[in-house]
């Protein structure tokens, strides 16, 4: 077998000399002799590259052992073409666990295959290079989402649309063509699979992202997701595409179709991140700067195509000022309430360590063994020198300002490259395209928008949204719910409330509950389900679960109120809900004592943190067969074999700790060595002087130190806070309550709590926001006897609109997800809102409106929401002018005009907590 394998690298050169000889002798046909050397093409072409993967290949296989037949049996196909092949083993040496373990041979020769299709069928496959075309097209893997046979459905419904385009054109119809499936509204962090998404027909911008990626690679076109790990100026993070284009990478927003590249809402925000990354598959050897490399992957940085960056460097030492070698480095912006890093590195054995970023502040935390250290790096400091003097135990105070990059102005338009009119894409042309840039890209320059083909991208935004608007038409009607429901002598209220969530996968879900409506806890299972999972999952995996036969006795004792979702539910972490119930009570050998899964689990489950590196959870099913898993693929596996045998089993959702019931109360698993303590009551107050109350993740956190630095403790949307004052029980161990408030131009007014919660001594703490000193200023003035068009046929002014308070206005461009965001963000000042009275008004320019935008979706909003057109953009007109701006496509626009029309407040563009600024101000006017 070696010497066969040593043989490989000369197959072409002996094949084609043969060939070409026989062919010439009349021995064989030219077809034949194409035909034969097509099969023994590389498609590793460099040499030492490939011997470096094969190598790699070699050690998955051992790696892989347990699922050898169902991940390796592919090879054994004597049809296989040395491409083929070298292409599989690539995906294999680098895929992560979670691929390992839940997808088989044939799945992956699959996704080969239709990238080589795609390749050969479109012009333009013919000229990307084979690095670019490797790791941007042939990778079935986009991010963490749950892989389908999406490649191949994408192909044959795009292939007839874009194969007569040019590959700039062909980008901008993929992106459309996703338009017409998919539109931005906020989800769970799950990702869904690219099919999934179609169904439903809405996701995040994490999953608009992942699935146009994936269209554009199923139709060749190098494709990746870049993400803004966590924003510097407000809350939150973005996810977009990049596109790569005759020589040059250009960026798109997904699902957000428009007549060129290089444009899109978050060019502005993206002006001010510190950060915009992506993980490549594989050894990538591209010219971009890798803040992260590994035998499986790198993290590539990629800002210097969207910012202004500055390089950081890092130096970090011992008390004694020597150089430390192998300390984790984290570069921390603040963001949710918590220092979040948006890269990591290791220092070098001169303990030094650098990254490019944005022009901002970044907090330098570093840490190795018991000891860490931190420090403000802040533009043109020079080099940042962290020692690792400090350890947990120390009891302090401290306040501090993180600046954000203030972002570029938007450049004068009539220096901007001017945009063609389109009618369609084939009139486009691509002179612009021979800039071409080789190597590393600098920031990118955005086209100015004509007028003429704003009404074009108008067009297509309206066209796609009544397109997304008739397939959701197919969803099953209240009316037929109801029907369906009393045909099967089910409950109508409770079939229509499920069905209405299932959505496109109504009818699943409906064939669900008609198969199991004589079990008694049919509605209460399906309620522990959270809305992306009655989207996605089908009906037999769900039966798996509920039905009885395949469930052992619920041991005596077992409270009913944790027999749905700590036994009965597949429903464990954000994992993709699979069918391992039925498996595991087949195949699970380890007994069904916990002490005992516990102990087996140790034995027979090696841990490879490194190795999921995508983040997508392995099935439970996986983990058993592959017998290596990450932590958190490792903990649902625990979870779903107690479950499996009745034992009341979950992961916390605030430690993340895998736990059991056991004698009345909630008991860990532990794995690892780890310090056991009693717990602690902490009791957390809010200070009577805070203008607004704090919102947990939004202004504060309570976080643990734990392995060099402090972890969040997840309370977000907990009920055990929602209130003050709260109590809570905690472990014994260093923590360090942190809070922030932050001013109009981005930067964050910091305060930290660093204290020690010790057995038997309760604390209380109390949540006190830092104080920023900004003074109301008129901005400008607007006329409140204006008239507002609300439905055609109702015009009332802004003064009566105010009801004497005041008035919350917001322009809208609906189909961006911007304007949609801040639909989500105002509910959650909806009762402050309410309590203070005024109005609030959402408008839309007439050529903003959108055809698919459907505003019942966004529910909770202010008592007092009106809905109104702003017919020819006057009233847009009018507020810019008062503010003396040039909004441009910046949406959306907000402003607080105070009773008397006075323009108190003012944002532009996206921004998260807008509706709290709001809020704010007119607390302000209030004093």
């Amino acid at each position: 077998m070696k010497k066969s394998l040593s043989l490989v690298p000369f197959y072409p050169f002996v094949l084609s000399v043969l060939f070409a000889v026989f062919s010439l002798l009349g021995v064989l046909p030219l077809e034949v002799c194409a035909a034969a050397y097509s099969q023994s093409k590389h498609f590793l072409k460099d040499r030492a590259y490939r011997k470096d993967v094969h190598e790699q290949f070699e050690k998955r296989k051992i790696e892989a052992a347990n699922r050898y037949k169902t991940l390796f049996s592919v090879f054994e196909n004597e049809t296989l073409s040395l491409e083929q092949r070298e292409a599989l083993e690539f995906l294999y040496a680098s895929m992560p666990l979670c691929d390992l373990a839940d997808y088989d041979g044939e799945f992956f020769l699959q996704q080969v295959d239709a990238a080589f299709q795609a390749r050969d069928y479109f012009s333009w496959g013919k000229k990307i290079p084979d690095e670019i075309f490797r790791h941007f097209v042939l990778v079935y893997r986009v991010n963490n989402e749950n892989l389908d046979a999406a490649r191949p459905v994408f192909f044959e419904e795009l292939k007839d649309r874009v194969k007569n385009l040019s590959m700039y054109e062909a980008a901008l119809e993929v992106n459309l063509w996703c338009s017409e499936k998919v539109s931005y509204r906020g989800t769970d962090a799950r990702t869904s699979a690219p099919l999934a998404l179609v169904r439903t027909s809405w996701g995040r911008c994490g999953e608009e992202s992942t699935l146009t990626t994936t269209a554009l690679r199923a139709v060749g076109i190098p494709a990746r997701q870049c993400y803004t790990p966590r924003w510097a100026h407000t809350n939150d993070n973005h996810a977009w595409v990049e596109v790569w284009i005759d020589g040059k990478w250009y960026f798109l927003g997904a699902c957000e179709p428009d007549t060129a590249l290089n444009r899109g809402w978050f060019a502005g925000p993206a002006k001010r991140a510190m950060m915009v990354h992506t993980t490549v598959f594989g050894r990538y050897n591209g010219p971009e700067a890798k803040n992260r490399e590994t035998p499986l992957y790198s993290i590539i940085n990629v800002l210097n195509n969207y910012a202004p960056v500055r390089k950081v460097d890092v130096q970090v030492t011992d008390g004694n000022d020597r150089p430390v070698e192998g300390a984790t480095v984290q570069f921390k912006v603040y963001n949710y309430a918590e220092l979040y890093p948006v890269a990591a590195n290791t220092t070098d054995k001169n303990g030094k360590t650098s990254i490019v970023s944005g022009e901002g502040d970044l907090m330098i935390w570093a840490s190795k063994g018991d000891h860490y250290g931190y420090k403000k790096s802040e533009p043109g400091s020079g080099i940042t020198v962290v020692r690792l003097d400090q350890t947990s135990g120390r009891t302090y105070e401290e306040r501090f300002v993180m600046h954000a990059p203030s972002g570029k102005p938007a450049a004068d338009a009539s220096k901007q490259p001017a945009e063609k009119p389109v009618t369609s894409l084939r009139q486009r042309g691509q002179k612009r395209l021979r800039t071409a840039a080789r190597g590393q890209q600098s920031e990118a320059v955005i086209p100015a928008v004509i007028p003429e083909n704003k009404a074009v991208t108008a067009e297509r935004i309206g066209g796609a949204g009544s397109l997304r608007k008739a397939y959701q038409t197919t969803f099953i009607s209240e009316q037929n719910a109801r029907q369906l429901a009393q045909q099967n002598q089910l409950n109508p209220d409770e079939a229509w409330k499920v069905l209405n969530r299932s959505q496109g996968n109504w009818q699943e879900i409906s064939g669900f509950i008609i198969r199991e409506k004589d079990n008694p806890r049919l509605f209460p299972f399906i309620a522990a389900l959270s809305d992306k999972e009655l989207r996605d999952t089908p009906a037999d995996f769900l039966s798996d679960h509920l039905q009885s036969r395949k469930n052992p006795a619920i041991k005596s004792g077992t409270p009913e109120e944790l027999i749905v979702p700590y036994i009965l539910s597949p429903h464990i972490a954000l994992e993709l809900i699979q069918p391992w119930r039925s498996y595991l009570q087949e195949q699970w050998s380890g007994g069904s004592d916990v002490i005992k899964i516990i102990d087996t689990i140790k034995k027979s489950i090696e841990v490879r943190d490194g190795e999921n590196y995508c983040r997508c959870p392995m099935t439970p099913r996986g983990v058993a067969e592959l017998k290596i898993a990450d932590r958190l693929s490792r903990n649902i596996f625990f979870v779903a074999v107690c479950r499996s045998f009745g034992i009341p089993a979950r992961i916390d959702t605030v430690s993340s700790k895998p736990q059991y019931f056991e004698n009345g109360q909630w008991q860990d698993a532990v794995f690892e060595a780890e310090k056991s303590g009693k717990a602690v009551s902490l009791t957390v107050q809010n200070a009577p002087d805070n203008l607004t109350k704090p919102g947990y993740c939004t202004h504060y956190t309570l976080q643990h130190y734990q392995d060099g630095d402090f972890q969040t403790l997840d309370y977000e949307d907990n009920p055990l806070v929602s209130a003050f004052p709260y109590q809570l029980e905690l472990d014994e161990g260093y923590y360090r309550l942190m809070a922030g408030s932050r001013a109009g131009d981005g930067s964050v007014t910091v305060s930290a709590e660093y204290f020690e919660l010790k057995a038997d001594k309760p604390l209380t703490l109390t949540v006190r926001l830092p104080a920023i000193e900004e003074k109301l200023q008129v901005l400008g003035n607007v006329d409140m006897n204006t008239a507002v068009n609300l439905d055609g046929n109702t015009h009332l002014t802004l003064k009566e609109l105010s009801h004497e308070k005041g008035l919350m206005l917001c322009f809208l461009d609906a189909g961006k997800e911007p304007s949609r965001h801040i639909l989500q963000d105002i509910p959650a000042v909806k009762q402050s809102l309410d309590k203070w009275g005024g109005g609030v008004l959402f408008m839309n320019p007439d050529a903003k409106s959108g055809a698919g935008f459907d505003a019942s979706v966004f529910k909770e909003l202010p008592e007092k929401t009106v809905w109104g057109t702003d017919n020819g953009s006057k009233m847009l007109q009018s507020v810019t002018k008062a503010l003396k701006m040039e909004l441009g496509d910046n949406f959306p626009l907000t402003v607080y005009l105070s009773r008397n029309g006075e323009i108190l407040y003012s944002s532009s563009g996206y921004k998260i907590g807008v509706g709290e600024e709001v809020l704010k101000t007119i607390k302000k006017e209030k004093r």
